[in-house]
């Protein structure tokens, strides 16, 4: 868990803090940006690690990471308008990494909208081959090395 005077960062605590990230992430990805809601609803919510920020009490942002191996897959990172440019992005990425070393992972991997791949770069994840579409958004794969 991080804290700031702003905002704390941890983990869900319950099915009402889930509902509430969905809802979140349902306002980002479909309404904000058109994602169709079978896209954004990929069926493994149930085996991810799914991680918050809260802000007076109100859930902000939040992020999934799937752990498959040691391989931990980050996704569903999303921000509430009214949040953003805070810092809450990166230190969702930095307890992303924390958990993912915590359950054995040795690298992140991710699927970067191509205007937030500088968010990621300076987190320190490389790009791994084209940019490619997904969601209609055009995206670009990226890795970390945790070892």
């Amino acid at each position: 868990m991080t804290s700031t005077s702003a905002y704390e960062i941890r983990r869900l605590r319950d099915e009402r803090e889930l509902a509430a990230a969905l809802e979140l992430r349902h306002e980002v990805f479909c309404v904000e940006q058109g994602v169709p809601e079978h896209e954004e609803l990929d069926g493994r919510d149930h085996e991810g690690i799914h991680l918050a920020a809260v802000a007076g009490g109100q859930l902000v942002g939040t992020c999934r990471l799937v752990m498959v191996g040691t391989t931990g897959q980050f996704s569903r990172l999303a921000v509430r308008v009214s949040a953003r440019r805070r810092g809450i992005a990166t230190a969702l990425l930095e307890l992303a990494e924390t958990e993912a070393r915590a359950a054995g992972g040795r690298r992140l991997v991710l699927h970067a909208q191509t205007y937030a791949r500088d968010l990621y770069e300076r987190a320190g994840y490389r790009s791994r081959g084209r940019v490619f579409w997904e969601a209609g958004i055009e995206h670009v794969a990226m890795e970390k090395q945790l070892d």
